[in-house]
């Protein structure tokens, strides 16, 4: 009786020498995923940079100096976390999937100053790691969480000084866009800095490449909010209610959202110098505010 053998399936070899790795060479980074028995895992948006060129960019337009700290979420294999450490004083790394962070930890673990976090970007207080301090926030987003990240960070009591980050191209325009072409996403960011477009990132500079371009933006934080948390958290209720109803005329939209009488929402919006008949992508951060004050005065009076 001829017995068959077993077939075997190949074993990773171990890598012993980390630190000579290029991240941005493809066949670098194949080598490491199959070392440690990894792949890109879809569930976390995990599209691996492999642009150089992009780095550098990255770097670049957070003007990232000596003296900076830096929280980077998502650090994946840590391809930027390296370019990040060479010029900043301190880098937080943040990365929630556990393999990740094992292999996170080869590959920058020897780096005095870059502290790695295993945490959920969503529940990291930049208090716990920068007390009050200024800081920057530099990294590559996964597409599925971008719009909670920026809220997230931009109201933390600690908001960072600066972002740069990689979003979908898509995105990126629809958070630069001007009135006339707003969405409550662009308010919600306008709101606290002033975005714009460094590059556009080609999906070929990723491993595995995504279906759509990326861009790296960059957000400049304003020094002062102008309203409070309290404030802000009824401001954009009155935001998200004008954009509750596409193409509506804003008075029908925030009528039906706030179940406000037609009549009020109308003298409320020409008290604001605002055009009953204009949709909510028409109107600039400034408006938004003097009719969300029209709103509130309205609010006080009744209540």
């Amino acid at each position: 009786m001829v017995k068959h053998q077993e077939q075997r399936q190949p074993v990773a070899k171990p890598m012993t020498n980390y630190d000579t790795l290029d991240l941005t060479n493809i066949h670098d980074l194949r080598n490491l995923l199959y070392a440690h028995n990894m792949r890109p895992n879809k569930s976390f948006g995990q599209n691996f940079l492999i642009n150089r060129s992009v780095l550098e960019k990255i770097v670049e337009a957070a003007e990232v100096n000596a003296q900076d700290e830096i929280l980077e979420v998502g650090a994946g294999t840590g391809v930027l976390t390296r370019e990040l450490a060479k010029v900043a004083h301190r880098v937080v790394a943040v990365e929630l999937e556990r393999d990740m962070l094992a292999l996170l930890d080869k590959t920058v673990g020897n780096t005095s100053n870059v502290e790695l976090v295993e945490k959920n970007l969503l529940f990291i207080d930049p208090t716990d790691y920068f007390e009050h301090r200024p800081y920057k926030l530099v990294a590559n987003l996964p597409y599925y969480i971008t719009a909670p990240t920026f809220r997230h960070f931009l109201e933390s009591t600690n908001a960072p000084q600066l972002l740069v980050v990689m979003v979908q191209w898509e995105v990126a325009q629809r958070i630069v866009a001007e009135p006339g072409d707003l969405s409550l996403l662009g308010v919600s960011i306008q709101f606290y800095g002033t975005p714009r477009i460094v590059a556009r990132v080609p999906a070929q500079s990723f491993y595995p490449a995504p279906k759509v371009d990326s861009a790296i933006l960059r957000i400049d934080v304003n020094d002062e909010v102008p309203l409070t948390l309290e404030e802000r958290n009824r401001f954009f209720r009155v935001v998200q209610a004008g954009f509750a109803a596409k193409r509506k005329q804003l008075h029908n939209s925030l009528t039906h959202a706030l179940h406000y009488k037609n009549e009020i929402i109308r003298e409320c919006l020409m008290e604001a110098g605002i055009e009953p008949s204009r949709r909510a992508e028409m109107l600039s951060i400034e408006e938004w505010i003097k009719l969300w004050r029209q709103i509130e005065a309205t609010r006080n009076i009744s209540s």
